[in-house]
Protein backbone atom coordinates (compact mmCIF):
# COMPACT_ATOMS: atom_id res chain seq x y z
CA UNK A 1 0.00 0.00 0.00
CA UNK A 2 2.98 2.48 0.56
CA UNK A 3 3.74 2.32 -3.27
CA UNK A 4 -0.01 2.66 -3.98
CA UNK A 5 0.12 5.56 -1.78
CA UNK A 6 3.99 7.01 -3.02
CA UNK A 7 2.35 7.17 -6.68
CA UNK A 8 -1.30 9.09 -5.39
CA UNK A 9 0.85 11.41 -3.90
CA UNK A 10 3.24 12.19 -6.70
CA UNK A 11 0.34 12.43 -9.02
CA UNK A 12 -1.14 14.76 -6.70
CA UNK A 13 1.87 16.87 -6.92
CA UNK A 14 2.53 16.90 -10.52
CA UNK A 15 -0.70 16.68 -12.39
CA UNK A 16 -3.20 17.78 -10.36
CA UNK A 17 -1.28 20.71 -8.63
CA UNK A 18 -0.39 21.71 -12.12
CA UNK A 19 -3.58 21.37 -13.00
CA UNK A 20 -5.10 23.76 -10.42
CA UNK A 21 -2.39 26.21 -11.08
CA UNK A 22 -3.52 26.71 -14.47
CA UNK A 23 -7.47 26.95 -13.52
CA UNK A 24 -6.48 29.89 -10.78
CA UNK A 25 -4.42 31.63 -14.10
CA UNK A 26 -7.25 31.37 -16.05
CA UNK A 27 -10.33 32.27 -13.57
CA UNK A 28 -7.83 34.93 -12.68
CA UNK A 29 -7.00 36.43 -16.26
CA UNK A 30 -10.78 35.80 -16.77
CA UNK A 31 -12.18 37.83 -14.37
CA UNK A 32 -9.38 40.36 -14.84
CA UNK A 33 -10.52 40.64 -18.43
CA UNK A 34 -14.38 40.76 -17.27
CA UNK A 35 -13.55 43.65 -14.85
CA UNK A 36 -11.35 45.66 -17.14
CA UNK A 37 -14.10 45.42 -19.87
CA UNK A 38 -17.49 45.99 -17.96
CA UNK A 39 -15.43 49.11 -16.32
CA UNK A 40 -13.82 50.25 -19.43
CA UNK A 41 -17.28 50.30 -21.64
CA UNK A 42 -18.50 52.12 -18.46
CA UNK A 43 -16.25 54.39 -18.38
CA UNK A 44 -16.23 54.77 -22.26
CA UNK A 45 -20.46 55.77 -21.53
CA UNK A 46 -19.62 58.37 -19.16
CA UNK A 47 -16.72 59.84 -20.85
CA UNK A 48 -19.28 60.06 -23.83
CA UNK A 49 -21.83 61.66 -22.17
CA UNK A 50 -20.09 64.33 -20.21
CA UNK A 51 -18.41 65.38 -23.67
CA UNK A 52 -21.77 66.17 -24.96
CA UNK A 53 -22.69 67.47 -21.96
CA UNK A 54 -19.55 70.12 -21.65
CA UNK A 55 -20.12 70.74 -25.48
CA UNK A 56 -23.98 72.30 -24.84
CA UNK A 57 -22.05 74.50 -22.21
CA UNK A 58 -19.05 76.01 -23.60
CA UNK A 59 -21.16 78.32 -25.76
CA UNK A 60 -22.11 80.48 -23.03
CA UNK A 61 -19.93 83.91 -22.52
CA UNK A 62 -20.57 84.82 -18.55
CA UNK A 63 -20.84 82.82 -15.52
CA UNK A 64 -24.41 84.08 -14.85
CA UNK A 65 -25.57 82.65 -17.99
CA UNK A 66 -23.86 79.14 -17.32
CA UNK A 67 -25.34 78.84 -13.78
CA UNK A 68 -28.88 79.81 -15.28
CA UNK A 69 -28.47 77.19 -17.92
CA UNK A 70 -26.88 74.19 -16.06
CA UNK A 71 -29.68 74.59 -13.05
CA UNK A 72 -32.11 74.49 -16.13
CA UNK A 73 -30.44 71.28 -17.62
CA UNK A 74 -30.05 69.68 -14.19
CA UNK A 75 -33.42 69.90 -13.09
CA UNK A 76 -35.58 69.11 -16.75
CA UNK A 77 -32.73 68.17 -19.48
CA UNK A 78 -30.45 65.46 -18.29
CA UNK A 79 -32.18 62.36 -19.34
CA UNK A 80 -30.42 59.84 -17.32
CA UNK A 81 -31.10 61.03 -13.80
CA UNK A 82 -32.83 58.05 -13.15
CA UNK A 83 -29.10 56.15 -12.73
CA UNK A 84 -26.60 58.76 -13.28
CA UNK A 85 -25.98 61.89 -10.78
CA UNK A 86 -25.19 64.86 -13.02
CA UNK A 87 -23.76 67.58 -10.86
CA UNK A 88 -22.35 71.16 -11.18
CA UNK A 89 -19.60 72.02 -9.23
CA UNK A 90 -18.42 75.80 -9.18
CA UNK A 91 -14.36 76.46 -9.05
CA UNK A 92 -13.69 75.17 -5.50
CA UNK A 93 -15.13 71.80 -6.15
CA UNK A 94 -18.30 72.43 -3.87
CA UNK A 95 -21.71 71.32 -5.82
CA UNK A 96 -24.20 73.87 -6.70
CA UNK A 97 -26.69 71.10 -8.64
CA UNK A 98 -27.41 67.58 -8.49
CA UNK A 99 -29.44 65.64 -11.03
CA UNK A 100 -29.73 62.57 -8.33
CA UNK A 101 -30.72 64.55 -5.41
CA UNK A 102 -31.41 67.95 -3.69
CA UNK A 103 -28.00 68.52 -2.46
CA UNK A 104 -25.75 72.11 -2.46
CA UNK A 105 -22.40 72.85 -0.09
CA UNK A 106 -21.20 69.56 -0.60
CA UNK A 107 -17.81 68.74 -2.01
CA UNK A 108 -16.67 65.63 -2.55
CA UNK A 109 -13.03 66.04 -3.19
CA UNK A 110 -11.91 63.44 -5.16
CA UNK A 111 -8.94 62.91 -7.26
CA UNK A 112 -11.19 63.09 -11.10
CA UNK A 113 -12.84 66.85 -9.33
CA UNK A 114 -8.77 67.89 -8.80
CA UNK A 115 -7.85 66.79 -12.81
CA UNK A 116 -10.22 68.90 -13.90
CA UNK A 117 -9.85 71.95 -11.48
CA UNK A 118 -6.20 71.67 -12.76
CA UNK A 119 -7.54 72.46 -16.37
CA UNK A 120 -7.14 68.31 -17.52
CA UNK A 121 -9.67 67.66 -20.26
CA UNK A 122 -11.08 65.46 -18.49
CA UNK A 123 -10.77 63.17 -15.31
CA UNK A 124 -11.63 59.85 -14.07
CA UNK A 125 -11.99 58.14 -10.49
CA UNK A 126 -13.28 54.74 -9.19
CA UNK A 127 -13.30 54.30 -5.65
CA UNK A 128 -15.48 54.37 -2.28
CA UNK A 129 -17.92 57.42 -2.22
CA UNK A 130 -16.12 59.95 0.77
CA UNK A 131 -19.67 60.35 2.00
CA UNK A 132 -21.58 56.90 1.51
CA UNK A 133 -18.68 54.45 0.84
CA UNK A 134 -20.63 53.25 -2.27
CA UNK A 135 -18.27 52.12 -4.43
CA UNK A 136 -18.86 54.72 -7.86
CA UNK A 137 -17.24 55.76 -10.94
CA UNK A 138 -17.12 59.71 -11.64
CA UNK A 139 -15.85 61.28 -14.40
CA UNK A 140 -15.20 65.15 -14.44
CA UNK A 141 -14.93 68.38 -17.16
CA UNK A 142 -13.71 71.93 -16.59
CA UNK A 143 -16.12 74.25 -18.29
CA UNK A 144 -13.84 77.68 -18.95
CA UNK A 145 -15.29 81.21 -19.05
CA UNK A 146 -12.90 83.57 -21.01
CA UNK A 147 -10.01 80.70 -20.75
CA UNK A 148 -10.54 80.21 -16.85
CA UNK A 149 -12.35 77.35 -15.29
CA UNK A 150 -15.49 78.64 -13.59
CA UNK A 151 -16.99 75.53 -12.76
CA UNK A 152 -16.91 71.79 -12.87
CA UNK A 153 -19.50 69.39 -14.32
CA UNK A 154 -19.22 65.55 -13.14
CA UNK A 155 -21.15 62.60 -14.25
CA UNK A 156 -21.24 60.05 -11.17
CA UNK A 157 -22.10 56.12 -11.43
CA UNK A 158 -23.05 53.47 -9.03
CA UNK A 159 -20.74 50.28 -9.13
CA UNK A 160 -23.21 48.15 -7.40
CA UNK A 161 -24.44 46.59 -10.35
CA UNK A 162 -21.26 45.90 -12.59
CA UNK A 163 -19.71 44.60 -9.69
CA UNK A 164 -22.78 42.72 -8.96
CA UNK A 165 -22.43 41.06 -12.75
CA UNK A 166 -18.38 40.62 -12.43
CA UNK A 167 -19.39 38.74 -9.10
CA UNK A 168 -21.48 36.43 -11.09
CA UNK A 169 -19.90 35.84 -14.05
CA UNK A 170 -16.67 35.34 -11.99
CA UNK A 171 -18.10 33.02 -10.20
CA UNK A 172 -19.24 30.95 -12.86
CA UNK A 173 -16.05 31.01 -14.48
CA UNK A 174 -14.72 29.46 -11.17
CA UNK A 175 -17.73 27.30 -10.93
CA UNK A 176 -16.54 25.99 -14.42
CA UNK A 177 -13.10 25.76 -13.35
CA UNK A 178 -13.58 24.04 -9.96
CA UNK A 179 -15.26 21.51 -11.95
CA UNK A 180 -13.07 21.04 -14.58
CA UNK A 181 -10.53 20.54 -11.58
CA UNK A 182 -12.71 17.84 -10.05
CA UNK A 183 -13.42 16.24 -13.25
CA UNK A 184 -9.59 15.80 -14.27
CA UNK A 185 -8.78 14.64 -10.62
CA UNK A 186 -11.47 12.07 -10.60
CA UNK A 187 -10.39 10.58 -14.06
CA UNK A 188 -6.75 11.09 -13.41
CA UNK A 189 -7.92 8.88 -10.34
CA UNK A 190 -9.32 6.39 -12.00
CA UNK A 191 -6.34 6.52 -14.29
CA UNK A 192 -4.35 5.88 -11.71
CA UNK A 193 -6.25 3.41 -9.75
CA UNK A 194 -5.79 1.51 -13.30
CA UNK A 195 -2.15 1.70 -13.11
CA UNK A 196 -1.60 1.12 -8.89
CA UNK A 197 -4.28 -1.86 -8.83
CA UNK A 198 -1.94 -3.94 -11.52
CA UNK A 199 0.95 -3.11 -10.16
CA UNK A 200 -0.04 -4.14 -6.75
CA UNK A 201 -1.43 -7.12 -8.31
CA UNK A 202 2.19 -7.71 -9.89
CA UNK A 203 4.03 -6.95 -6.70
CA UNK A 204 2.16 -9.56 -4.72
CA UNK A 205 2.56 -12.32 -7.37
CA UNK A 206 6.49 -11.92 -7.61
CA UNK A 207 5.98 -12.26 -4.03
CA UNK A 208 4.42 -15.65 -4.32
CA UNK A 209 6.49 -16.80 -7.20
CA UNK A 210 9.66 -15.95 -4.91
CA UNK A 211 8.40 -17.82 -2.00
CA UNK A 212 8.23 -21.21 -4.79
CA UNK A 213 4.20 -20.51 -5.81
CA UNK A 214 5.23 -21.18 -9.27
CA UNK A 215 2.82 -21.12 -12.08
CA UNK A 216 0.34 -18.53 -10.66
CA UNK A 217 -1.25 -16.40 -13.22
CA UNK A 218 -2.66 -13.07 -12.97
CA UNK A 219 -5.71 -11.93 -14.77
CA UNK A 220 -5.31 -9.18 -17.90
CA UNK A 221 -7.91 -6.71 -17.83
CA UNK A 222 -6.05 -3.82 -20.06
CA UNK A 223 -4.20 -4.05 -23.39
CA UNK A 224 -1.78 -1.27 -22.94
CA UNK A 225 1.66 -0.98 -21.11
CA UNK A 226 0.65 -2.93 -17.89
CA UNK A 227 -1.08 -5.93 -19.95
CA UNK A 228 1.92 -6.38 -21.57
CA UNK A 229 3.64 -6.26 -18.23
CA UNK A 230 1.38 -8.54 -16.63
CA UNK A 231 1.66 -10.50 -20.12
CA UNK A 232 5.37 -10.77 -19.64
CA UNK A 233 4.88 -11.48 -15.59
CA UNK A 234 2.37 -14.73 -16.13
CA UNK A 235 4.45 -16.46 -19.29
CA UNK A 236 7.85 -15.67 -16.62
CA UNK A 237 5.76 -17.45 -13.78
CA UNK A 238 4.67 -20.43 -16.09
CA UNK A 239 8.50 -20.67 -17.70
CA UNK A 240 9.61 -20.52 -13.95
CA UNK A 241 7.31 -23.61 -13.61
CA UNK A 242 8.32 -25.56 -16.45
CA UNK A 243 11.78 -25.18 -15.61
CA UNK A 244 11.33 -26.07 -11.85
CA UNK A 245 9.53 -29.38 -13.18
CA UNK A 246 12.04 -30.16 -15.57
CA UNK A 247 14.72 -29.49 -13.11
CA UNK A 248 12.65 -32.01 -10.96
CA UNK A 249 12.50 -34.54 -14.08
CA UNK A 250 16.03 -34.13 -14.50
CA UNK A 251 17.38 -34.67 -10.93
CA UNK A 252 15.18 -37.87 -10.50
CA UNK A 253 15.97 -38.65 -14.33
CA UNK A 254 20.03 -38.69 -13.47
CA UNK A 255 19.24 -40.07 -10.29
CA UNK A 256 17.84 -43.02 -11.87
CA UNK A 257 20.73 -43.08 -14.75
CA UNK A 258 23.18 -42.90 -11.96
CA UNK A 259 21.80 -45.49 -9.51
CA UNK A 260 21.43 -47.85 -13.02
CA UNK A 261 24.97 -48.50 -13.85
CA UNK A 262 26.54 -48.18 -10.15
CA UNK A 263 24.26 -50.85 -9.28
CA UNK A 264 25.40 -53.07 -12.04
CA UNK A 265 28.93 -52.17 -11.42
CA UNK A 266 29.12 -52.18 -7.75
CA UNK A 267 27.12 -55.90 -8.52
CA UNK A 268 29.30 -57.40 -10.96
CA UNK A 269 32.79 -55.66 -8.74
CA UNK A 270 31.63 -57.30 -5.77
CA UNK A 271 30.95 -60.74 -7.45
CA UNK A 272 34.04 -60.95 -9.12
CA UNK A 273 35.54 -59.54 -5.86
CA UNK A 274 34.20 -62.56 -3.56
CA UNK A 275 34.98 -65.35 -6.40
CA UNK A 276 31.38 -66.03 -6.96
CA UNK A 277 31.89 -66.18 -10.44
CA UNK A 278 34.83 -69.05 -11.57
CA UNK A 279 33.74 -69.43 -14.78
CA UNK A 280 36.48 -67.33 -17.16
CA UNK A 281 33.72 -66.64 -19.39
CA UNK A 282 31.63 -65.61 -17.10
CA UNK A 283 33.82 -63.04 -15.35
CA UNK A 284 34.84 -61.31 -18.86
CA UNK A 285 30.98 -61.23 -19.15
CA UNK A 286 31.05 -59.02 -15.48
CA UNK A 287 33.71 -57.27 -16.14
CA UNK A 288 32.55 -55.96 -20.10
CA UNK A 289 29.52 -54.49 -18.18
CA UNK A 290 31.33 -53.07 -15.67
CA UNK A 291 33.42 -50.87 -18.70
CA UNK A 292 30.16 -50.30 -20.65
CA UNK A 293 28.26 -48.61 -17.42
CA UNK A 294 31.72 -47.27 -16.27
CA UNK A 295 32.00 -45.91 -19.87
CA UNK A 296 27.83 -44.70 -20.07
CA UNK A 297 28.79 -42.74 -16.81
CA UNK A 298 31.72 -41.01 -18.10
CA UNK A 299 29.75 -39.66 -21.16
CA UNK A 300 26.77 -38.83 -18.70
CA UNK A 301 29.44 -36.54 -16.51
CA UNK A 302 31.10 -35.33 -19.96
CA UNK A 303 27.31 -33.51 -20.98
CA UNK A 304 27.00 -32.29 -17.47
CA UNK A 305 29.92 -30.64 -17.46
CA UNK A 306 29.49 -29.77 -20.92
CA UNK A 307 26.39 -28.06 -19.91
CA UNK A 308 27.90 -26.57 -16.99
CA UNK A 309 30.61 -24.42 -19.58
CA UNK A 310 27.80 -23.37 -21.96
CA UNK A 311 25.35 -22.10 -18.93
CA UNK A 312 28.90 -20.81 -16.99
CA UNK A 313 30.58 -18.79 -20.23
CA UNK A 314 33.23 -20.85 -20.46
CA UNK A 315 32.13 -23.03 -23.96
CA UNK A 316 34.90 -22.34 -26.25
CA UNK A 317 35.89 -24.19 -29.33
CA UNK A 318 38.93 -24.86 -30.91
CA UNK A 319 38.75 -23.81 -34.87
CA UNK A 320 40.71 -25.82 -37.27
CA UNK A 321 40.25 -26.89 -40.93
CA UNK A 322 38.52 -30.28 -41.34
CA UNK A 323 37.14 -32.20 -44.02
CA UNK A 324 33.31 -32.74 -42.33
CA UNK A 325 32.85 -35.56 -45.06
CA UNK A 326 35.73 -37.21 -43.52
CA UNK A 327 34.32 -36.66 -39.90
CA UNK A 328 30.93 -37.66 -40.72
CA UNK A 329 32.25 -41.13 -42.45
CA UNK A 330 34.94 -41.94 -39.21
CA UNK A 331 31.67 -41.09 -37.24
CA UNK A 332 29.26 -43.80 -38.86
CA UNK A 333 32.24 -46.30 -38.84
CA UNK A 334 32.67 -45.55 -35.06
CA UNK A 335 28.80 -46.91 -34.45
CA UNK A 336 27.97 -49.19 -37.41
CA UNK A 337 29.38 -51.99 -35.57
CA UNK A 338 27.54 -50.95 -32.58
CA UNK A 339 24.06 -50.47 -34.32
CA UNK A 340 24.87 -53.85 -35.69
CA UNK A 341 25.05 -56.13 -32.71
CA UNK A 342 21.75 -54.10 -31.33
CA UNK A 343 20.42 -55.47 -34.66
CA UNK A 344 20.16 -51.71 -36.37
CA UNK A 345 21.26 -51.05 -40.00
CA UNK A 346 23.26 -48.28 -40.83
CA UNK A 347 22.98 -46.86 -44.00
CA UNK A 348 25.36 -43.51 -45.25
CA UNK A 349 24.54 -42.14 -48.80
CA UNK A 350 27.69 -39.92 -49.75
CA UNK A 351 27.80 -36.95 -51.95
CA UNK A 352 29.94 -37.19 -54.99
CA UNK A 353 30.78 -33.24 -54.62
CA UNK A 354 33.91 -32.62 -53.24
CA UNK A 355 33.88 -30.08 -50.09
CA UNK A 356 36.32 -27.53 -49.10
CA UNK A 357 37.67 -27.54 -45.88
CA UNK A 358 35.51 -26.00 -43.04
CA UNK A 359 36.57 -24.49 -40.24
CA UNK A 360 35.34 -26.08 -37.09
CA UNK A 361 36.03 -27.30 -34.10
CA UNK A 362 36.51 -31.35 -34.89
CA UNK A 363 36.07 -32.57 -31.62
CA UNK A 364 32.72 -30.66 -31.02
CA UNK A 365 31.56 -31.79 -34.27
CA UNK A 366 32.11 -35.42 -33.41
CA UNK A 367 30.66 -34.82 -30.33
CA UNK A 368 27.64 -33.64 -32.41
CA UNK A 369 26.64 -36.34 -35.08
CA UNK A 370 27.67 -38.73 -31.96
CA UNK A 371 24.98 -37.46 -29.87
CA UNK A 372 22.52 -37.76 -32.98
CA UNK A 373 23.92 -41.03 -33.93
CA UNK A 374 23.31 -42.26 -30.50
CA UNK A 375 19.98 -40.71 -30.11
CA UNK A 376 18.51 -42.08 -33.19
CA UNK A 377 19.09 -45.63 -32.04
CA UNK A 378 18.15 -45.13 -28.89
CA UNK A 379 14.33 -43.73 -29.77
CA UNK A 380 13.89 -44.81 -33.21
CA UNK A 381 15.84 -48.30 -33.02
CA UNK A 382 12.78 -49.90 -33.13
CA UNK A 383 12.81 -49.03 -36.93
CA UNK A 384 16.11 -51.57 -37.02
CA UNK A 385 17.00 -48.78 -39.72
CA UNK A 386 19.27 -45.53 -39.55
CA UNK A 387 20.06 -43.50 -42.44
CA UNK A 388 22.92 -40.34 -42.80
CA UNK A 389 23.52 -38.62 -45.67
CA UNK A 390 25.97 -35.31 -46.60
CA UNK A 391 24.61 -33.26 -49.39
CA UNK A 392 25.57 -29.44 -50.14
CA UNK A 393 23.05 -26.88 -50.95
CA UNK A 394 24.28 -23.38 -52.06
CA UNK A 395 26.73 -22.25 -49.30
CA UNK A 396 25.74 -24.59 -46.92
CA UNK A 397 27.09 -28.31 -45.65
CA UNK A 398 23.70 -29.99 -45.03
CA UNK A 399 23.85 -33.72 -42.49
CA UNK A 400 21.05 -35.56 -42.35
CA UNK A 401 20.47 -38.41 -40.23
CA UNK A 402 16.83 -40.22 -39.90
CA UNK A 403 15.80 -43.33 -37.92
CA UNK A 404 12.64 -45.09 -38.75
CA UNK A 405 11.13 -45.38 -35.14
CA UNK A 406 8.19 -44.37 -33.67
CA UNK A 407 8.93 -40.29 -34.34
CA UNK A 408 8.33 -37.66 -31.77
CA UNK A 409 5.00 -36.43 -30.91
CA UNK A 410 3.59 -33.11 -32.62
CA UNK A 411 3.22 -31.35 -29.57
CA UNK A 412 7.10 -32.29 -28.04
CA UNK A 413 8.47 -30.94 -31.37
CA UNK A 414 9.10 -27.42 -30.32
CA UNK A 415 10.52 -28.53 -27.03
CA UNK A 416 12.70 -31.35 -27.63
CA UNK A 417 15.88 -29.27 -27.77
CA UNK A 418 15.09 -27.39 -24.24
CA UNK A 419 17.38 -28.48 -21.44
CA UNK A 420 16.04 -31.35 -19.17
CA UNK A 421 13.10 -32.07 -21.08
CA UNK A 422 12.56 -35.73 -22.23
CA UNK A 423 8.67 -35.17 -22.78
CA UNK A 424 7.31 -38.94 -22.82
CA UNK A 425 10.35 -40.83 -24.19
CA UNK A 426 11.12 -43.76 -21.70
CA UNK A 427 14.70 -43.50 -23.02
CA UNK A 428 17.75 -43.48 -20.67
CA UNK A 429 19.57 -40.29 -20.81
CA UNK A 430 19.67 -36.43 -18.90
CA UNK A 431 17.77 -34.65 -21.23
CA UNK A 432 20.86 -32.42 -22.22
CA UNK A 433 22.54 -33.82 -24.93
CA UNK A 434 20.67 -31.80 -27.87
CA UNK A 435 20.80 -28.59 -25.67
CA UNK A 436 24.64 -29.16 -26.10
CA UNK A 437 24.41 -30.29 -29.77
CA UNK A 438 22.58 -27.36 -30.39
CA UNK A 439 24.62 -24.99 -28.22
CA UNK A 440 27.70 -26.49 -30.59
CA UNK A 441 25.89 -26.21 -33.88
CA UNK A 442 24.50 -22.61 -33.29
CA UNK A 443 28.43 -21.31 -32.25
CA UNK A 444 29.78 -22.53 -35.88
CA UNK A 445 26.76 -20.27 -36.96
CA UNK A 446 24.93 -22.73 -38.33
CA UNK A 447 21.26 -24.66 -37.42
CA UNK A 448 19.90 -27.93 -35.87
CA UNK A 449 16.53 -28.74 -37.21
CA UNK A 450 14.43 -31.81 -35.38
CA UNK A 451 11.18 -32.85 -36.87
CA UNK A 452 9.41 -36.20 -38.09
CA UNK A 453 9.93 -37.78 -41.37
CA UNK A 454 7.37 -38.88 -44.37
CA UNK A 455 6.91 -42.29 -43.73
CA UNK A 456 7.51 -42.35 -40.13
CA UNK A 457 10.16 -41.69 -37.58
CA UNK A 458 12.55 -38.87 -37.00
CA UNK A 459 14.57 -36.78 -39.17
CA UNK A 460 17.48 -34.46 -37.95
CA UNK A 461 18.61 -31.77 -40.06
CA UNK A 462 22.10 -30.42 -39.26
CA UNK A 463 22.86 -26.98 -41.42
CA UNK A 464 26.45 -25.81 -41.07
CA UNK A 465 27.92 -22.64 -43.55
CA UNK A 466 30.89 -23.94 -45.85
CA UNK A 467 32.76 -20.56 -45.78
CA UNK A 468 33.02 -20.79 -41.75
Amino acid sequence: MKRMKGIRKRWMMNSISAALLVVLLAVTSFSVAMVSYYYSNLRTGLQSKITVAANMFSGYKTEADYYQNASAFVTGQFEDSDRLNFQILDSEGVVHFSSLIQISGYKPDTPDIHDALSGQPMGVWTGADPNTEEHIMAVSCPLKVNGEVVSVIRIVTSLALVDRQIFIVVGVALTVGLLVLALLYFSGLFFVRSIVEPVVQVTRTAEHIAAGSYGVQMEKQFDDEVGDLIDAINDMSLKIKQSEKMKNEFISSVSHELRTPLTAINGWAETIMNGEVRDAQDVKKGMGIIVSEARRLTNMVEELLEFSRIQDGRFTLSIEPVDIKAELEDAVYTYKEFFRRDGIELHHTDCEEEFPLMNVDSERLRQVLCNLLDNAAKHGGSGKRIDTAIRREEDEAVITIRDYGPGIPEEELPHVKTKFYKGSSKARGSGIGLAVCEEIVVRHQGTLEIGNAEGGGCLVTVRLPIGT
